[in-house]
Formats: C-alpha cells, sequence, structure tokens
C-alpha cells in the first residue's frame, strides 16, 4: 500500500477521467451497449448513475468533514 499523495491520486484520476471521455466521445446519450453481464445499457444511464455516486460520496464527506470541525452548510 502506498502512502497518502494527492498529487499522484489527483493525476490517476485525471487519467481515469481522460479515458472515460475518449470512450464517450461521439456516441449519443441514447446509445446502447451490452455490458459485461449481458444488459442493455445506454451512455445517459451510465451518466446518471455516476452522478448518483458522485453525489453520494460528497454527501458522504459533507458528514464526516461535519463531525470533524463541527460546521453545518446552509
Amino acid at each position: 500500500m502506498h502512502a497518502a499523495d494527492a498529487e499522484r491520486d489527483f493525476g490517476l484520476f485525471q487519467t481515469e477521467v481522460n479515458a472515460c471521455d475518449a470512450a464517450a466521445a461521439g456516441h449519443d446519450l441514447d446509445e446502447t451497449f451490452m455490458s459485461s453481464r449481458g444488459v442493455s445499457l445506454s451512455l445517459r444511464w451510465v451518466y446518471v448513475l455516476m452522478i448518483q455516486e458522485y453525489a453520494r460520496h460528497n454527501g458522504h464527506a459533507d458528514f464526516l468533514r461535519e463531525r470533524i470541525d463541527g460546521a453545518t452548510g446552509d
């Protein structure tokens, strides 16, 4: 296991984002493809799922931050 390295980790994240952007480029949101489990999915479904996941994890991070510093949002 590596020690925390924000710059390296953000670079890895950015590499993944770039790869995803390249894979989705030129495809319509309603275009479908087969998942590795044999389920037909649309690019729109993938984007909505990812937005939900980011929101969920950001909510978790906000909860942890509130527990640490006691500050709450508006």
